[in-house]
Order: structure tokens, then sequence, then C-alpha cells
């Protein structure tokens, strides 16, 4: 199967940047086992619907193709996930050989309707379409949907915003209490962000840490969720993909985490595709 097939790389952190720090993992959009090495130039091809199913698999399938050119120093076996209602994928870890780690995930929340979604926020802006946990590991990757917030992103040109500003945009609604966007703001520290073009469309990448308890009685109150996320926009909202651990775990799962957030893609509609503003009051 190898021989068949040619494998499309997507470096995760190879573009123009707004922090100083910056890490080079190499993506393998349609492969299973990856290794992170210095990066080098390569096309930037997006992961559709087409790549899936070309070869037979469903919308959530284990991908097993091997590397190509790439060193064997860590390997990752991914699967994806395809949502036709709201019209994106992604790659999430099965495995990590090197730590003889099964991961052991649940879909804890089904994708559905940005309508009749979970929201984040008492202005019900932001909202979980998707998500799956893995409570043994301690790893949760979600996918929200909300408009952009006009703090933060004052013009409607996207093509102006930068990754920075997104993510701002993004953490300000994401708070389960009834408080301001900045106390929300302080919830959460940004570490880490970068924009990059694919297939035309800007994709914004960020990595961030929130406490693990938005309030001040936590008792672990250094304890910390760490997340990496992945943002594109579509219809005048803001697609997020959001993968994360406690703090104490990014070392070993932080590398699998980027991957998953570099591989978000929104795809081309299908007549199952149900946009974010249609039928706003509709509740199933």
């Amino acid at each position: 199967m190898a021989t068949l097939l040619s494998p499309n790389l997507l470096i995760f952190r190879n573009h123009t940047r707004t922090t100083v720090n910056q890490k080079k993992c190499g993506l393998p959009v349609k492969i299973i086992s990856c290794s992170c090495v210095p990066s080098r130039p390569t096309s930037q091809i997006g992961f559709y619907r087409r790549d899936l199913m070309l070869f037979g698999f469903s919308s959530s399938a284990a991908l097993i193709f091997p590397p190509s050119g790439y060193g064997t120093e860590e390997e990752f076996k991914m699967a994806s996930v395809v949502d036709d209602i709201n019209a994106y994928s992604y790659l999430y870890p099965l495995e990590l050989p090197s730590k003889k780690l099964v991961f052991k995930w649940v879909e804890s929340r089904k994708p559905e309707r940005y309508s009749s979604a979970a929201p984040l926020s008492p202005d019900a802006r932001l909202r979980i379409v998707s998500e799956r946990v893995d409570i043994i590991d301690n790893l949760i990757i979600s996918v929200t949907i909300g408009p952009p917030n006009s703090q933060f992103l004052k013009s409607k040109d996207k093509g102006t915003w930068t990754a920075k500003d997104v993510a701002d945009s993004v953490l300000a609604d994401k708070a389960a209490l009834r408080i301001t966007s900045s106390q929300r703001m302080s919830e959460s520290s940004v570490l880490d962000t970068h924009a990059s073009e694919v297939d035309g469309e800007p994709y914004w990448y960020y990595e961030y840490l929130i406490r693990k308890s938005p309030t001040k009685s936590a008792q672990e109150s250094n304890i910390y969720r760490h997340y990496v996320a992945s943002t594109a926009e579509r219809d005048g909202y803001l697609y997020s993909l959001n993968v994360s651990t406690i703090s104490k775990q990014w070392k070993v799962m932080g590398p699998l985490l980027e991957k998953a957030a570099s591989s978000f893609r929104l795809l081309p509609p299908t007549e199952d595709y149900v946009p974010p503003y249609k039928d706003p009051w509709r509740f199933w």
C-alpha cells in the first residue's frame, strides 16, 4: 500500500509567527506514523473528505499509511473524523507506541448543529458542536463554533486578522461563569500564536493555558490545562478545534495534540451541512 499512495505533508509550525518560541514538527495529513523532525519545504495540501472516500474510509477510520522520507524517532497512530453537519475534519491520536499508550476515547458529544449545541458561556455565543474525551489519560478534543468578538476582531476582512486577535476573540467567549470578557481573559494565558494559509484560506493556530478551575476557591490553583487550537472562518463564524491535557502531561502528549490541531480542516459543504445561522431558534 505504501508504494501506491503518496502522503500529503503539512508542517505545523513553519509559518509567519507572532512569538519567538518556534516549534517545528512535521504533520502527515494522510499518514498515521509520523515523527517530529526539523521542518523543510513542503506543499500545503488540505485534508479533505475525498482523500478518505478515495480509499474507502468511513467518517471515523484509522489511517495506516507509513511515513515517507521521515525519521522514526516517534510514531503516532491516528484516526480521522469527518463531521458532515458542520463540514470539517480532523485527526486524533489512537496510540503512542513508544510509551505503550492506547487511548480510550469516548464521544461525549456527538456532532450536532450550532443552534442545538451546548453553550460555553451565558450569552451562548460560543458553542460546543462535538467533543471526545479520554478520561484515563486526561485528554479532551472539542470543536466549537461562534461569531467573532468585535472587541478583538474589529474588521470584517479576515485577511487582516492576526492569530493573537483570533485567539483572544475565542477565549473571551470561552467561560462557564457570568463574568466580563476581561475576567475571562485573565483565566487564560496565550503562549504562542501563528497563522498559515491552506488552499487559499487562513488558519490561525495558538497555544494557551487555562486554570483548572476559574474560581478562587480551587484547591489546586497551580494545575492548568494546556491547550493547542486551530481556528478557521466560514459564513461569518469561527470554527475552532481545541485539544488539551493537564499541564504536567504536556511533555508527552503535546506533540500528538499539536498534530491533531494542525489537521483541522473546513470541508466543502454537502447536502448535510447546516450553517450556524440557519434556524437559530431550533433546539432539536
